[in-house]
C-alpha cells in the first residue's frame, strides 16, 4: 500500500505539473505570436528591411539593363562614353544592393531562427513535463495493479472455524448454548473476523425466521439479522497457534416442526503481506424437531465441507433467491470478541481520484507541430519579389 499511495503522490504531483507546464506553454507561445514581443518584432522588422533589400536591389537590376540598352543605342563617341560611365555606376551599385539583401536575409534568417528557438524551448520543455506525466502515470498503474494482485483473496486451509457443542437435534422452544473456535494453525500473525451463517431450509429472504441466534461480546448478548453471514468478534491479533473462543445461543421458535436446518462458519482474514485471506468453511447440519421430541443420542452435529454455492465467497446469491448463501455477502458486523480489541486490520486503499488533466487537442498539436519544425531544419529566408 505504501508504494500505490507513494505513486499516486508522484502522479497527482505530476498532474499538477502538467496542468502548471500546460498553462506556461499557452502563455509563452501566445506571446511570441504577438506582434509586440520583442523577438516577433525582431522577426517584422528585419523581413522588412529584406523586402526593401529585394526591391532596391530590383531596381539596380533593372538600372544596370537601362544603361545597358542606351549604351548599346549610342551612336557618338561622346554618348558611348557617358553610357558606359552610366552603366559602371548601375553595376556598382547592383553589386551594393545584392550585398545589401544577402545581409538583410542572413538576418532576417537569423531573428526568425530566434523566434523559432523560443517556440521549441517552451515546446520541448511542456514535452518532457508530458513524459513526466506518462512515467507517473505508469508507475501508478503498475503499483495499481501490484495492489490488486496482492489484494486477490487466497485460501488458507491453517484457519479454521468449528462449532464445540452444537446439536445434531434442537426441539422446538428450546435454547442451545456453544462456542465457535477459531484457531490460527498457520505460521503467520492474522488479523480474523470470524464469519457466521445460520439457516433454516425453505425459509425464504425476509421472512420471520425459527432461530435466533446471538453471540456474547464478553458482556451483552448480540443478535444475527439472520439475513446475511455476518463478521463477529474481530480479533487484531492471533498468533500462529493461538485459538480464540465466541459463545453463542440459539432460540428455536416454538411453533418449529420438522426442518433441516445448517450453520456456514469460516474465518476472514489479513496480515501484513495480504489483505484477504479466507479460512476453510465448515457446514453444520442439524435438525429442527416440534417441542417435546426426544433429541437423545444425537450427540453434536458433525462439520462437513462446504457445498460448492456455500463457499461462493464473495458474491454468492442471497438465501431464498434460488442459490445456498453467501458466506461473505451483505451486511458484515465487526464488533469487538472476547479476546481482543477492535482496531482495524487491512483495507482498501483509498483512491484520491485525481484526473488527469491531459493537454488539448490543439496545444498537443501545435507543440507537435512546433517541435517538428525544429528538427527538421530552420524556415528558408523570405523571397522577396519587387
Amino acid at each position: 500500500m505504501k508504494a500505490v499511495t507513494e505513486a499516486q503522490k508522484a502522479y497527482d504531483e505530476a498532474v499538477a505539473a502538467e496542468t502548471e507546464g500546460r498553462k506556461e506553454v499557452e502563455a509563452t507561445l501566445k506571446a511570441l505570436d504577438s506582434d509586440t514581443h520583442p523577438l516577433k518584432a525582431a522577426a517584422i522588422a528585419a523581413d522588412k528591411a529584406a523586402k526593401e533589400a529585394g526591391v532596391t536591389k530590383d531596381a539596380a537590376v533593372k538600372a544596370v539593363a537601362d544603361a545597358k540598352a542606351k549604351l548599346d543605342a549610342a551612336q557618338s563617341d561622346s554618348d558611348k562614353a557617358e553610357a558606359q560611365r552610366v552603366l559602371a555606376a548601375a553595376e556598382a551599385d547592383l553589386a551594393e544592393a545584392a550585398t545589401a539583401q544577402q545581409e538583410a536575409d542572413a538576418a532576417a534568417e537569423k531573428a526568425h531562427t530566434a523566434l523559432d528557438d523560443a517556440r521549441v524551448a517552451a515546446a520541448r520543455k511542456y514535452s518532457r513535463i508530458q513524459q513526466a506525466l506518462d512515467k507517473a502515470r505508469a508507475a501508478k498503474e503498475a503499483a495499481d495493479k501490484a495492489l490488486a494482485a496482492a489484494k486477490e483473496c487466497v485460501r488458507e486451509n491453517g484457519l479454521t472455524s468449528l462449532a464445540v457443542g452444537l446439536p445434531a437435534k434442537v426441539t422446538a422452544g428450546g435454547t442451545v448454548g456453544f462456542t465457535l473456535r477459531v484457531s490460527n494453525g498457520t505460521r503467520r500473525t492474522l488479523a480474523v473476523d470470524p464469519l457466521v451463517f445460520f439457516h433454516v431450509a425453505g425459509e425464504s429472504r425476509g421472512a420471520k425466521s425459527l432461530l435466533k441466534v446471538e453471540w456474547s461480546n464478553g458482556s451483552t448478548w448480540q443478535a444475527f439479522d439472520g439475513e446475511d453471514p455476518e463478521h463477529i468478534a474481530h480479533i487484531d491479533v492471533m498468533k500462529p497457534g493461538e485459538h480464540s473462543d465466541v459463545k453463542l445461543r440459539m432460540k428455536v421458535d416454538s411453533a418449529a416442526k420438522n426442518a433441516d436446518a445448517f450453520a456456514l462458519l469460516a474465518g476472514d482474514a489479513s496480515d501484513a503481506y495480504n489483505p484477504c485471506v479466507l479460512g476453510q468453511m465448515k457446514r453444520y447440519d442439524f435438525k429442527l424437531l416440534p417441542a417435546g421430541s426426544k433429541t437423545a443420542p444425537a450427540g453434536d452435529a458433525k462439520p462437513g465441507l462446504p457445498g460448492g454455492d456455500d463457499d461462493q465467497r464473495p458474491g454468492a446469491a442471497k438465501p431464498g433467491k434460488g442459490s445456498a448463501p453467501s458466506a461473505q455477502g451483505g451486511t458484515s458486523h465487526q464488533a469487538t470478541g472476547t479476546t481482543t480489541a477492535a482496531t482495524g486490520a487491512g483495507g482498501d486503499l483509498a483512491e484520491t481520484g485525481s484526473s488527469s488533466s491531459m493537454a488539448p487537442i490543439a496545444l498537443t498539436s501545435a507543440v507537435t507541430v512546433v517541435l517538428g519544425a525544429g528538427a527538421v531544419g530552420r524556415r528558408a529566408p523570405p523571397q522577396v519579389h519587387a
